[in-house]
């Protein structure tokens, strides 16, 4: 029941600092306001041992240079814009095209996960917290309006890491703001994800074009790969041919603004157990195709599928996909969300 305070290095002259989270059961999480990230995540197997089981680097320095996003906050928008477009109160605003060099991915060249966020607040006690916040300017990757975020970390007594998301612009505008960890609930650098068996609990899901677009539909999930309701180690359709890449794709959970529980993935050698609480409307199962080995904590390599991330959002293109329904936010009106990442052992 604790926070311990160390400085993490500087960043174009500014301050960054670990935070170390510590619950009563010994659970520990520890963050950064640099990119507002996720640095470590210890939890305990069925046995009491614990692993750090999220990826990520040892220094500042390596996730100022790193380009997987590794436990960071994303935004202004997560996820994909198709055409790096949107139209806003009725203008259109071209966005940076950082994906494929035609379509918007994860905020743009230089997002909030580059970013160094201020230290709102930190709380110990139970369940210590620690609330990060930044002020993305208007015209920020040619987003409209000025919006002030504040995003809270809170480590619960029931082993959850509880993001809080709150933010309000001073113009119209769109938004939609994530996590994007990549777990591996054996310990990073473990292996890949591939024996983890997952559930999701969504009926529909949103196909995509050869760019990762949403083609516009929203396809039921029934007798295809993407069934998750009947729990499934994520390699299943990868091996039976039906998907054999894997997964990267955006789940339609229901309505914005009522908390479910979206999602669960068990490891089977460590009995680790994750559940994903959410009030976002769409996830986003993404299974770490793009790693390339890139040398994270203690030297360990992350190959690909050495992690999967679970990324609750707005579903990608929702600004040009209408059906998708709005992430539209105008001038003063508050966008707050939250999702919890509980941990347990069978």
């Amino acid at each position: 029941m604790s926070i311990e305070t160390k400085e993490f290095g500087f960043f174009r002259g500014y301050k960054c600092f670990l935070f170390t989270l510590t619950n009563k059961n010994g659970m520990s999480a520890a963050l950064t306001n640099f990119g507002g990230a996720v640095v470590q995540l210890n939890v305990a197997d069925r046995n009491g041992k614990y692993a750090d089981v999220v990826l990520g680097y040892d220094t500042l320095q390596e996730y100022i240079d790193g380009d997987s996003t590794h436990g960071a906050l994303v935004g202004r928008y997560a996820n994909r814009i198709g055409g790096a477009e949107i139209t806003v109160s009725g203008k259109k605003y071209k966005l940076s095209a950082n994906d494929n060099k035609v379509n918007h991915l994860h905020g743009g060249f230089f997002g909030y996960n580059k970013r160094v966020w201020t230290v709102e607040d930190t709380v110990g006690g139970d369940e210590p917290s620690v609330t990060f916040g930044y002020i993305s300017p208007d015209g920020e990757e040619n987003f409209p309006g000025t919006v002030k975020i504040k995003v809270k970390y809170t480590l619960t007594a029931a082993n959850g890491l509880e993001i809080d998301y709150t933010a309000v612009s001073d113009a119209d505008t769109v938004i939609n703001l994530t996590n994007h960890s990549y777990f591996n609930l054996k310990g990073a650098g473990s292996g890949d994800i591939k024996d983890h068996v997952v559930t999701l609990k969504a009926a529909s899901y949103t196909p995509v074009d050869g760019l990762l677009i949403p083609t516009g539909e929203i396809a039921p999930v029934a007798g295809t790969a993407f069934d998750f309701n009947t729990p499934k180690p994520v390699r299943e359709d990868m091996d039976s041919g039906k998907l054999p890449e894997g997964y990267d794709h955006n789940f339609v959970l229901g309505e914005a603004g009522v908390m479910r529980t979206a999602a669960e993935v068990y490891e089977p050698e460590s009995g680790r157990v994750m559940t994903v609480k959410t009030d976002k409307p769409a996830i986003q199962l993404y299974i770490g195709i793009g790693l390339k080995g890139e040398t994270g904590k203690g030297g360990m390599k992350y190959p690909q599928y050495a992690g999967l991330c679970l990324e609750s959002q707005y579903s990608p293109d929702t600004p040009n996909q209408p059906q998708f329904g709005c992430c539209l936010y105008k001038a003063g009106e508050t966008y707050h969300f939250t999702t919890i990442y509980e941990f347990s052992t069978r």
